[in-house]
C-alpha cells in the first residue's frame, strides 16, 4: 500500500516511516527539512520502498508530488511545533499549521486519498481543562496560537470531510518523547534535560515545578497512528496519552537517575501560553483502535538516554552501520497490517 508521511524526518513521523516500511509499505515523505533531520531517514532512504522529497507543505508542488503517489493513507505530521515559538510570531505558526494543513487537504482530496491522520496536540488543544484526565468530548479551549491552530486544523480537515468525502481521523497526542527527539527545541523536554544532565550543562524548571504533563513514549504514538489508519472513525479525534501526570520536578528527577547526573534545576519566573496540568483520558483509541499504552516512563526515559549516549559516540567515531538500534526498537513493536479490520 502506499502512504504519504508529511513531516516525515522528524522525530514521530521517521519513526512511523520506519514502521511502516517494516510493515511492507511503501512510503512518500515529505518534508522541507527545517526541523527534521536527515539522518533520522538514514535507514528507510535505502529501502527501495521509501522516496523522500524534500518540499515544503505549503508549496505548489504538493499537489503533483500527492497525484504521483497516489497514496491510501496520508499521516500529516508535519507542523511548526512549539508553544513559545507560536506566542511570538503567531503568523508563522498559521501559516504552517493552518494553511499548510488545507493545502494537505486539498492535494489529498485531488490524489484520491482515502484517510488522512492528523497528528494534533491533546496538551495544547484542551488547555486548563476543568478536569483530568480530559475526555475527548471535552471542549476545545486553547492558550496559545499553536493549540488554536491544531483545534483549526481538525475543523479544516472536518470541513474537507463533508464537501469531498476525504476520510480524516485525528490523534491528538499528549508529550510524546523517545528516541531521535530534538533537544534543541522547546516541545522535546525529556530530550532537554537528558542532553544537558549527560553534558554536564545546567537545566532549569519554569515557574514553580509544579506544572504536570502527561508522556508517552514514541512508539506508542506510532501505533496509535498505524491503528487509527486501520479502524478510526471519519472525523473522531482521539486522545494519546497514559492518563497519568507528572509533574516537572518529577520528571527532571527520573531523567537526572537515569543519566546518573545531579538532580539541581535552577528554577525560572512560568512562560506566557503554559498549560498548568495535562492528562488525557484515552478511552475512545481503547475502545475503537485497541489501543492502550505500553512504555512506562521510567523504562522509556532510559532508552532514550541510552540512544542520546550512542548518537554522542557515533558522532566522535566512524560507525559505518547506525540506526541499527532505532531499527531494532521498531521491529520490536507489534506489527499491524493497513487492512481493513475484519
Amino acid at each position: 500500500m502506499d502512504t504519504v508521511v508529511t513531516g516525515g524526518a522528524g522525530f514521530i513521523g521517521s519513526t512511523l516511516v520506519d514502521r511502516l516500511l517494516g510493515d511492507g509499505h511503501r512510503v512518500h515523505v515529505i518534508d522541507n527539512f527545517s526541523s527534521g533531520c536527515r539522518q533520522n531517514l538514514a535507514a528507510a532512504e535505502s529501502s527501495d520502498f521509501c522516496t523522500v522529497y524534500e518540499l515544503d507543505i505549503n508549496g505548489p508542488e504538493l499537489a503533483s508530488v500527492m497525484d504521483a503517489a497516489r497514496p491510501e493513507i496520508v499521516f500529516h505530521l508535519a507542523a511548526r511545533v512549539g508553544v513559545h515559538t507560536s506566542v511570538r510570531d503567531p503568523l508563522a505558526d498559521a501559516a504552517v499549521n493552518v494553511l499548510g494543513t488545507i493545502n494537505v487537504a486539498e492535494a489529498a482530496s485531488k490524489a484520491g486519498v482515502r484517510k488522512v491522520v492528523f497528528a494534533s496536540s491533546g496538551g495544547a488543544i484542551y488547555g486548563n481543562a476543568d478536569a483530568l484526565p480530559v475526555a475527548e468530548n471535552a471542549p476545545s479551549q486553547p492558550t496559545s496560537p499553536y493549540g488554536a491552530g491544531k483545534a483549526a486544523a481538525e475543523v479544516y480537515l472536518n470541513t474537507y470531510s463533508q464537501m469531498h468525502g476525504l476520510d480524516c481521523s485525528h490523534v491528538a497526542l499528549s508529550n510524546t518523547y523517545g528516541p531521535r527527539q530534538d533537544h534543541r527545541g522547546e516541545a522535546g523536554v525529556v530530550a532537554v534535560f537528558a542532553n544537558a544532565l549527560l553534558a554536564g550543562k545546567p537545566t532549569r524548571l519554569f515557574g514553580d515545578g509544579r506544572n504536570t504533563r502527561d508522556y508517552v513514549y514514541v512508539d506508542d504514538v506510532v501505533d496509535a497512528l498505524v491503528r487509527t489508519a486501520i479502524r478510526g472513525r471519519a472525523g473522531a479525534r482521539y486522545n494519546i496519552g497514559t492518563g497519568k501526570q507528572t509533574t516537572d520536578r518529577e520528571l527532571h528527577a527520573i531523567v537526572a537517575e537515569a543519566a546518573g547526573a545531579l538532580d539541581a534545576p535552577e528554577f525560572v519566573p512560568a512562560r506566557l501560553g503554559d498549560v498548568r496540568t495535562s492528562a488525557l483520558d484515552a478511552i475512545a483509541a481503547h475502545r475503537d483502535l485497541g489501543w492502550t499504552p505500553r512504555m512506562c516512563l521510567a523504562e522509556g526515559i532510559r532508552r532514550t538516554i541510552a540512544h542520546i549516549s550512542q548518537q554522542a559516540v557515533m558522532s566522535s567515531v566512524p560507525i559505518p552501520a547506525q540506526g541499527q538500534d532505532d531499527q531494532a526498537l521498531v521491529k520490536s513493536t507489534r506489527r499491524l497490517s493497513l487492512k481493513a479490520p475484519g
